[in-house]
């Protein structure tokens, strides 16, 4: 086992879009190998030293994987702390060997205040063996604050840390709660990985900034979930944690094909995917899901080792402003809210959904009323086109479409009007050869988002453009050898003005390629393993930049450059 790396999927542009926006964007942290880190996101530090070569660093890169390899590593940038007093709380310390979840309680801190500039999660974990790749979830008084994986472990023992920026959760620290976390797993004479982890919240004292009032989650009457918000509710915010899993089809949703299509995962009209919410049967917002890959995904657990793909750790809720919404939602009664996820066929399981709404309330008035004044929604396009070949099948894809809602609020500060367009695409092509011995996707998602906020005859304006690209493709030769190569992109950029003017704009992406080998069938010390992958993390903006690459050999850290 070599130096423990503090692990991070960050939500990139949503950390540079809340310093930039003020958003209640959560985000995640690393700590760096070599690199020197500015101590704000995004702005580089003048006396930033540029990190040795690799020449100048040796790295010891064995000709195969063997039975170590470095601790999980990504290239994204720092959680900022400030530098004000701290008080930490353990939220649970536990080893999952099945699937019984941990059930514990929490505390506020004592000593730090009550209300905090900074809250920080971290998840410390070790596993050693031999084990798959496990989902887990993490809730405080029923609010999903962590949604993660875990890597692979090496038969000599890994360890890795996931930080995040938890602070848009402050109202449900406050109190005492109840906690449960659970990373399923399963342990026996086959699968000895034991996962460990200990996790704890830092809470930091100063200037609270601007968080949600309230954290609320979905009530279940047994006949669907509802939501009660508080009535004087001026801006409301849901996330899902959308997650395609349980090791069926729909954990790669992306590769499925409809009938007449001779592939091994089907589905009724393709692989498009859409995560959907209702409030009273009215549809209230689209999403593209992320197309997740964990650590033991495209058939190769040696592409994932040392760099996973983006987000495998810290999984993003999907966002959606339902503050149009506001005014019918503010009457005091509960509301039936409903997540769905088109495209999965009829009765089939294999997606999770939980959700969190954050609320902002008006501290002068004690009712904000309001109403829902525009909801359209275009046709949902769906082509998924199957073109047979006598050496290779071939199915293409053309999905997405549009919707926008507007609504209006009279709050102590004057009439203010919300307008959320959001537009998805997905185009993808998928080929494969009989006995899928040759299986690729080259498929792109766009999730286009504006909110327009006016009030006074200003309008405020944030364009939020939203990127997912995956480009591989896996052949096993007649020898065995199973090689995949693979490129994944998350990438965002994020425009605020007022008044036609720009106040703010930031760029984001975080981009993985690999490229692994090994022989099918064989025990582990004959599968000849070789293998290189590389992550380059780059933030731009307002603010300034950050951009960060890493390249592993074998399984070893070869390559940490830091630029800007």
């Amino acid at each position: 086992m070599r130096r423990r790396i503090v692990m991070c999927m960050l939500a990139g542009v949503a950390l540079l879009a809340s310093v930039l926006l003020g958003s209640p964007a959560a985000s995640a942290r690393i700590l760096p190998v070599r690199a020197h880190i500015p101590t704000q996101p995004g702005v580089s530090a003048p006396t930033q030293p540029r990190v040795p070569a690799p020449a100048e660093v040796p790295a010891d890169v064995p000709a195969e994987f063997g039975t170590d390899w470095h601790d999980p590593v990504t290239a994204a940038p720092p959680v900022a702390v400030p530098g004000t007093r701290s008080c930490r709380v353990t939220l649970a310390e536990v080893q999952f060997r099945d699937f019984t979840p941990y059930r514990g309680g929490y505390t506020p801190p004592r000593g730090c205040g009550d209300r905090w500039s900074k809250v920080v999660l971290r998840l410390d974990g070790k596993v050693r063996g031999r084990q798959y790749d496990r989902l887990g979830y993490l809730h405080v008084g029923g609010v999903e604050i962590l949604r993660t994986s875990t890597p692979e472990p090496s038969p000599d023992g890994i360890e890795w840390s996931v930080e995040k920026d938890v602070t848009r959760y402050s109202d449900t620290f406050n109190d005492p709660q109840d906690v449960e976390m659970l990373i399923g797993n399963v342990v026996d004479d086959t699968y000895t990985g034991v996962i460990d982890v200990k996790v704890t919240l830092t809470f930091y004292a100063g200037r609270a900034v601007a968080t949600p009032d309230r954290v609320l989650t979905l009530t279940d009457t047994g006949q669907g979930t509802t939501l009660t918000t508080p009535r004087n509710s001026e801006r409301i915010v849901a996330e899902v944690y959308a997650t395609g899993s349980g090791g069926g089809c729909e954990e790669f949703w992306y590769l499925t094909v409809a009938d007449p299509a001779p592939y091994s995962c089907k589905a009724d009209r393709g692989p498009y995917r859409e995560v959907r919410i209702k409030v009273d049967g009215q549809l209230a917002g689209i999403a593209a899901p992320f197309p997740n890959v964990w650590t033991g995904g495209w058939s190769n657990p040696f592409l994932w080792y040392v760099i996973p793909g983006p987000r495998a750790f810290d999984v993003r809720p999907v966002e959606y402003d339902l503050t149009p919404f506001a005014g019918l939602l503010n009457d005091g009664r509960p509301h039936r809210v409903e997540i769905s996820v088109d495209g999965v066929p009829e009765g089939q399981s294999g997606w999770s959904a939980p959700v969190n709404v954050l609320v902002w309330q008006d501290p002068h008035r004690a009712r904000v009323t309001g109403g829902l004044t525009t909801h359209r929604v275009t046709d949902l396009v769906n082509s998924s086109t199957y073109t047979p070949g006598s050496v290779e099948h071939r199915v293409d894809t053309r999905a997405g479409h549009r919707l926008t809602v507007a609504g209006y609020l009279d709050t102590s500060h004057g009439r203010v009007t919300t307008t959320v367009s959001r537009t998805l695409a997905n185009t993808s092509a998928h080929r494969w050869t009989d006995g899928e011995t040759t299986d690729g996707l080259d498929a792109t998602w766009t999730d286009g988002e504006s909110v327009t906020v006016g009030a006074g005859g200003v309008a405020r304006t944030t364009r939020t453009d939203r990127t997912y690209t995956m480009d591989g493709v896996t052949t096993i030769g007649a020898d065995d050898r199973l090689r995949t190569v693979l490129t994944l992109g998350d990438r965002a950029s994020v425009e605020a003005g007022l008044g036609g003017r720009r106040l703010s704009w930031s760029r984001f992406d975080d981009t993985y390629s690999g490229d692994a080998t090994y022989t099918l069938n064989v025990p582990r010390d004959q599968r000849h393993a070789v293998g290189t992958t590389s992550e380059r993390y780059r933030l731009s903006g307002s603010h300034g930049c950050y951009d960060r690459s890493l390249t592993t050999v074998q399984g070893a850290l070869a390559d940490d450059d830091s630029r800007c």
